[in-house]
């Protein structure tokens, strides 16, 4: 009977281990947590500290703050190159009417008007439409296609802030437009490839901006984040590849 009840008993020897065993667990899991750092921190590590942004934002995944200022970064770069933009405009139209025989059209003073205050809302609008599906793209790929752990809203944080890349750099190339007189200037591939003939092969290069380029590596490190079982190096492969296709398809539009 002595033997029965002591076999019996409950070893709390080896509960207490357990329970020592989850506690130091958890304590390690406190102790990875990372608190999100403010906006305008945030806005400095993107270029900074990508992985260790990357990190608390992996964790705390917040997007709209970082949404925002990067489309109106955005619009304020079509705001600022507005005249270019009209110049450019009434040439590709006067262009057009020279080729097809006809006296270029007058556009009245008061659609331009409306075009300075519509083209930068109509640009905010598509660039969060962009950033939206280019998360779900990336979200497919990694959740469901490579069997990652991550949910949309991660993405979805990780694209905003790498967002902040093209609105940055975007908006210091603003006075070199304007000196040169030249909208369309980009720091893309093709500017490093000039030697390349006239076609779809350099076409391609043009529609890799560098700044497209340095968003896909701060996504790739952001999708090491959300899933750190996915190496930085590996990610990057994905992503950069993405970017390499939608150059593709973009220069196949090109005449």
């Amino acid at each position: 009977m002595d033997e029965f009840e002591s076999g019996g008993a409950p070893d709390k020897t080896e509960d207490a281990g357990q329970t020592d065993q989850a506690d130091t667990a958890l304590e390690a899991e406190e102790a990875e947590a990372v608190e999100l750092p403010s906006l305008p921190k945030r806005l400095f590590d993107v270029f900074l500290s990508p992985g260790k942004v990357m990190k608390a934002i992996a964790q705390n995944p917040a997007w709209v703050g970082a949404l925002l200022v990067g489309v109106f970064l955005i619009a304020l770069q079509t705001a600022l190159t507005w005249d270019l933009t009209r110049e450019m405009m009434i040439e590709a139209q006067r262009q057009a009417a020279l080729e097809a025989g006809r006296e270029a059209p007058v556009m009245p003073e008061w659609f331009m008007n409306v075009l300075r205050y519509a083209t930068p809302i109509i640009g905010m609008i598509a660039i969060t439409l962009f950033t939206f599906f280019f998360a779900g793209v990336y979200w497919l790929i990694f959740s469901f296609v490579l069997g990652d752990e991550g949910r949309y809203r991660q993405y979805l944080a990780v694209g905003t802030h790498a967002l902040f890349v093209p609105a940055i750099i975007g908006l210091a190339l603003v006075p070199l437009k304007v000196m040169t007189e030249d909208v369309t200037m980009t720091l893309n591939l093709g500017n490093l490839l000039f030697f390349l003939p006239e076609g779809y092969l350099s076409n391609v290069f043009r529609a890799m901006d560098a700044t497209s380029i340095w968003s896909a590596l701060i996504i790739a490190q952001g999708a090491h984040s959300i899933d750190p079982k996915r190496s930085f190096g590996s990610a990057a492969v994905v992503t950069l590849g993405i970017t390499l296709v939608f150059a593709l398809i973009s220069a196949s539009f090109v005449p």
